[in-house]
C-alpha cells in the first residue's frame, strides 16, 4: 500500500471517529466563541474611542469658535475688513497647529437648498497626517460632498443640534481616516451664520486596536489548545470507550438477532449506563417482537378481509346496477356513492312502493367508519320497510326516527331526504330530514336549489314530528340529491366547493342524463380538489321524469 493510500484513509478514519469529530466541533465552537466575543469587543472598543474622539474633537470646534466673529462671515465674502479677516485667519491657523488637527476651516452654507457652500476660513495642518490637501481661497464655492453632509448642515442651522460629526475610516480618495466636528458660528443675535469644522485624522484608533486584536488571537490559541487536550482526556476514557462497547454490541445484534450479554453500568455518568441498559432491555424487547410479528400481521391481514367484506356487504345493501328498471320508461335514474374510508356513513335508495310509485332516499350518518356503516344501513332497513307500508314521508321519517331513537346509546343520528314520486302525473311529496337542499332541473332550462322546509335529524330525539311539502315535476325535469361530502368538498388553497360551483357544474350540460350529470359533477369537485384527501363520503343521485311512458 502506497503512502497516498495510506494518508487517505487515515483522513477516512479521522472523520468517522466520534472523538475527532467531538474534539473539532469544540475547537470550532471555541473558535467561533473567540470570533464573536472579538468582533463584539472590536465594536465596542471602536464605538468607545469614536465616541471620546467626537467628544474631544466637538470642545476643540467649540472653542474655535471662539476666534471668529460670526457677524463678520458676510463682510468676509464680499473682501471687507480684511485686517480682521488676516488676524482671526492667524488665530485659527496657529489654533490648528498647536491642536494637531489636519484642517480647521469655516463655510458659509447656501440655506436655499444647502447643496453647496462659501469658504471663509480654510487653515491646512497637512504634516499631522501626512496629507497633501489644498487650501481653499476666500470665497471658494464647492458643492455639498454628499446627501449626508446636507442633513447635518440643516440639522445644525435649524437648532436641532449642538455639534455633528462625521467619520471616515477607510481610505477615500486620497484622504487618511479622520473625523469632521461641525458646530456653528452664531452672530450677536444668536442666529447661525456659518459652521466651523474641524477634521482630525484618526490613526490613534488603528493602533489601539492592533494589541486588542493581538491579545484575543493569543488568548484564543492558548484556550483552544488547553480545552482540545482536556477534551481528548475526557472523551476517550469517560464516554469513547462505553460508546463503543455499546455501539458494537448494537452491531452483533443487528447481524445474528440474539440476545447477548448484558451490558449493564458500564460508565459512571448516568446517560451512558442508561443507554447501556436500554440496549440490553431492547434486544429482549426485539427479541419477543420478532416472536409476536407474524401473529400481528396474520392479524392485520384479517382486518384487512373484514373491511374488504364490510365494504361489499355495504355496496349490495343498496342498489348498484343502472339501468335499475329497463322495462320503465317513465323515469331515467343514476346513482354513485364513494366513502372517504372503506366503509361509510352515506347512503341512496330508490324502489317501487306499487306500480305507480317511486320512492327515493338519501342520507348521511353522523361519523365515519364501521360504526356510521352499521347505523345506516339500519336507518336504511327501516326506510324502506316502513315506506313499502305505505304513508307518507313525514310519517316514514317519524317511524324510523322513533325506532332509532328508542336504542340510540352512540348517539348517533341521521340527516335524510325522503321523496315519493307520482310516476302517473309527476307529483313529488317530500320531507327533508335536516339534509341538503334538493336542485331541481327544468325541461329546457338551468339547475336552481330548491330551499325547501328543514325539520330534525332522525334519531337525535325520539317524538319529533316531521311536515311533507310537494313539487310537481314535469316531462325533462330532473331531481338532484346528494349529501354534505359535494359542495364540502375542501381544497387546502381555495376552501369548500360550495353551492355555486355545484350549480355550475350542472348547468354545464343541465340536458345531460342523470349519469352524465353525476359525472360532470365528480369531475369538476375533482378538479377542485385536486390531490387533496377527501375527508366525507361523497354521494350523488340524479332522477328524470320523462312522463307516463308507454312500454316496449
Amino acid at each position: 500500500m502506497n503512502k497516498k493510500q495510506t494518508h487517505g484513509k487515515l483522513i477516512q478514519r479521522l472523520r468517522s471517529s466520534m472523538a475527532f469529530n467531538i474534539i473539532g466541533v469544540i475547537v470550532l465552537i471555541l473558535n467561533v466563541f473567540a470570533l464573536v466575543v472579538a468582533s463584539i469587543g472590536f465594536v465596542s472598543f471602536t464605538s468607545a474611542f469614536q465616541k471620546e474622539y467626537s467628544t474631544t474633537t466637538y470642545h476643540m470646534a467649540d472653542t474655535a469658535t471662539s476666534l471668529v466673529n460670526g457677524d463678520h462671515l458676510d463682510e468676509y465674502l464680499a473682501g471687507q475688513l480684511m485686517d480682521e479677516y488676516q488676524q482671526t485667519k492667524r488665530y485659527l491657523a496657529s489654533y490648528c497647529r498647536r491642536m494637531a488637527v489636519s484642517i480647521v476651516y469655516v463655510i458659509r452654507v447656501d440655506q436655499s437648498d444647502y447643496n453647496s457652500f462659501y469658504s471663509v476660513f480654510n487653515l491646512i495642518n497637512n504634516e499631522v497626517d501626512n496629507t497633501d490637501y489644498t487650501a481653499w481661497e476666500l470665497g471658494f464655492k464647492r458643492a455639498t460632498t454628499n446627501d449626508e453632509y446636507r442633513q447635518k448642515y440643516i440639522s445644525l442651522y435649524s437648532g436641532e443640534s449642538a455639534h455633528e460629526s462625521v467619520y471616515r475610516i477607510r481610505t477615500t480618495d486620497g484622504q487618511h481616516p479622520h473625523i469632521t466636528t461641525m458646530v456653528p458660528v452664531k452672530n450677536s443675535s444668536g442666529e447661525v451664520s456659518g459652521l466651523l469644522c474641524i477634521q482630525r485624522p484618526v490613526s490613534e484608533i488603528n493602533q489601539a486596536r492592533v494589541p486588542y486584536l493581538v491579545t484575543i488571537a493569543v488568548g484564543t490559541v492558548l484556550l483552544v489548545l488547553i480545552a482540545s487536550t482536556l477534551a481528548v482526556m475526557v472523551l476517550r476514557s469517560q464516554f469513547i470507550r462505553p460508546l463503543r462497547k455499546v455501539s458494537a454490541e448494537a452491531s452483533r445484534f443487528a447481524k445474528e438477532n440474539t440476545k447477548g450479554e448484558s451490558l449493564g453500568g458500564i460508565s459512571r455518568y448516568r446517560e451512558l449506563s442508561d443507554l447501556a441498559r436500554s440496549i440490553d432491555t431492547m434486544e429482549s424487547d426485539m427479541v419477543n417482537y420478532m416472536q409476536d410479528l407474524t401473529a400481528a400481521t396474520a392479524e392485520k391481514e384479517r382486518i384487512v378481509t373484514e373491511l374488504t367484506l364490510a365494504k361489499t356487504i355495504q355496496e349490495n345493501s343498496i342498489p348498484n346496477t343502472f339501468p335499475p328498471f329497463p322495462d320503465r320508461h317513465e323515469f331515467d335514474i343514476f346513482a354513485a356513492m364513494d366513502p372517504a374510508r372503506e366503509v361509510g356513513g352515506d347512503f341512496y335508495n330508490f324502489f317501487f312502493v306499487d306500480d305507480d310509485h317511486l320512492a327515493i332516499v338519501i342520507g348521511d350518518v353522523s361519523g365515519k367508519g364501521i360504526p356510521a356503516a352499521l347505523f345506516m344501513m339500519i336507518t336504511n332497513i327501516l326506510i324502506t320497510d316502513r315506506t313499502k307500508m305505505g304513508g307518507t314521508p313525514s310519517q316514514i321519517l317519524a317511524y324510523a326516527n322513533d325506532n332509532l331513537g328508542a336504542h340510540n346509546e352512540a348517539e348517533m343520528f341521521v340527516t335524510v331526504w325522503l321523496g315519493i314520486l307520482e310516476l302517473s302525473t309527476g307529483k313529488l311529496i317530500a320531507s327533508n330530514a335536516g339534509h341538503e337542499f334538493p336542485a331541481i332541473g327544468h325541461a329546457g332550462g338551468g339547475y336552481e336549489i330548491l330551499k325547501d322546509k328543514h325539520c330534525f335529524v332522525v334519531g337525535g330525539m325520539p317524538g319529533v314530528s316531521y311536515s311533507d311539502y310537494e313539487i310537481r315535476l314535469h316531462p325533462g325535469d330532473k331531481l338532484f340529491i346528494y349529501t354534505d361530502g359535494v359542495p364540502e368538498a375542501t381544497s387546502t388553497a381555495d376552501g369548500m366547493f360550495g353551492l355555486d360551483r355545484m350549480l355550475e357544474a350542472l348547468n354545464r350540460n343541465s340536458d345531460a342524463s342523470p349519469e352524465e350529470l353525476l359525472k360532470n359533477v365528480r369531475a369538476a369537485v375533482d378538479a377542485f380538489v385536486k390531490d387533496d384527501e377527501q375527508f366525507d363520503d361523497l354521494t350523488m343521485m340524479c332522477v328524470e321524469y320523462k312522463g307516463k311512458g308507454v312500454p316496449v
